[in-house]
């Protein structure tokens, strides 16, 4: 993807999807996420919602120091640190109010188990203590201590980057291949347990930074070699899927997404890389403004994604789970149409009520990744 003055409308499309995807994949009932990446592919959202974090952070923090030095880009990223830890706190809270509600009216048991109400509601000090902490991280919370962190290291990062992408890769390589060592030794108590073990899941994160800081120049896309690149990712594309429909008999253990698996980070390369000429032809472009609903849901990101889990969690609380066959289907779409309206929504209230105004040349900020 080339490097745009200001946001690019391709990103924050994708983010939108994105952020629409993690809704529907957290519904049990419902019938769309069965069309998405994860069924057909064996990395899903979480990458491409990493990735495309790193992306938007690089160019936050170019155009900070563009405008207002070195000083002024690094306070921004402390400030990001705190927001998004805000964040975790608010939908930890929401979390667990969800669960405490739906146990004590006898609603949805598998989701109030999952919420991780009732170890919090028998030890409620040390359980939030621990949530304070990182080392709980209720339902659906879980992806934001990871964005603590990274927002942290965006300073040292994104300079590095733009040094030399293959000294940042070679770094990021080297903490993503000891990443479950790493996990253990800086462990308080659960890191080694996170859901997503961020020595990992950095290396998706640096990649995004790295194409967003030293992108591949459109010398190369035009070229015989790229070509080929395009036929390769074809063919890996469509062998991954037959592996993922056909070969696999049993789900993926938890561990090979929780410590970014390599055949996760080869799917997702390859994908990447087939989204990327899209791009290039501007057909993503051509979509995103056909659809500004979602590419405004992309430019909110933070604010979707906390309210987003307790769109998930509603809709499922209030969708049917005892019919089957054709009802089911249409059961399951309803729920899939109220979240995505209820998501739009969201984002188009709060992007009123803070006067922005999205189009595709709005100036990169801070709130680019969610």
């Amino acid at each position: 993807m080339e490097i745009r003055r200001g946001r690019s409308i391709e990103v924050d499309f994708f983010r939108g999807v994105v952020l629409i995807v993690i809704v529907l994949d957290h519904i049990p009932g419902s019938m769309l996420s069965h069309l998405m990446l994860h069924a057909y592919a064996l990395c899903d959202s979480a990458e491409v919602f990493v990735f495309l974090g790193g992306y938007a952070s690089a160019a936050a923090y170019t155009a900070v120091l563009a405008h207002r030095g070195e000083n002024a880009a690094k306070l921004r990223f402390i400030k990001r640190c705190w927001e998004i830890y805000r964040a975790y706190l608010l939908t930890a809270v929401l979390t667990l109010v969800s669960g405490a509600t739906l146990a004590l009216l006898n609603l949805n048991r598998p989701m109030v188990e999952l919420s991780g109400w009732p170890p919090f509601a028998l030890q409620p000090w040390r359980e939030a203590f621990d949530i304070a902490l990182l080392r709980r991280q209720p339902y659906l919370s879980s992806v934001l201590p990871m964005y603590v962190i990274f927002a942290l290291f965006v300073p040292f990062a994104v300079p590095l980057a733009r040094r030399s992408a293959s000294l940042a890769l070679a770094v990021s390589l080297a903490i993503w291949a000891g990443a479950v060592p790493l996990a253990a030794l800086f462990s308080i108590d659960d890191v080694a347990n996170w859901a997503f073990n961020p020595f990992a899941w950095q290396l998706m994160f640096v990649l995004g930074i790295v194409c967003r800081v030293q992108p591949i120049s459109e010398r190369f896309h035009a070229s015989h070699t790229a070509r080929w690149f395009t036929r390769g990712a074809v063919l890996a594309v469509l062998a991954f899927a037959i592996v993922k429909l056909f070969v696999l008999s049993e789900p993926v253990p938890g561990t090979h997404k929780q410590n970014l698996s390599v055949e996760r980070v080869i799917n997702f390369i390859v994908i990447a890389w087939l989204a990327a000429q899209f791009v290039r032809m501007g057909s993503i472009a051509w979509l995103a403004r056909r659809l500004p609903a979602v590419v405004t849901v992309g430019r909110t990101g933070l604010v979707c994604f906390v309210m987003g889990t307790l769109v998930s969690l509603i809709v499922d609380t209030a969708t049917p789970h005892t019919f089957h066959g054709f009802r089911g289907v249409l059961v399951g779409l309803g729920g899939d149409l109220a979240a995505i309206g209820a998501l739009l929504m969201i984002a188009r209230g709060w992007s009123g009520w803070k006067g922005q105004r999205p189009g595709p040349g709005a100036h990169a900020n801070g709130a680019g990744y969610g």
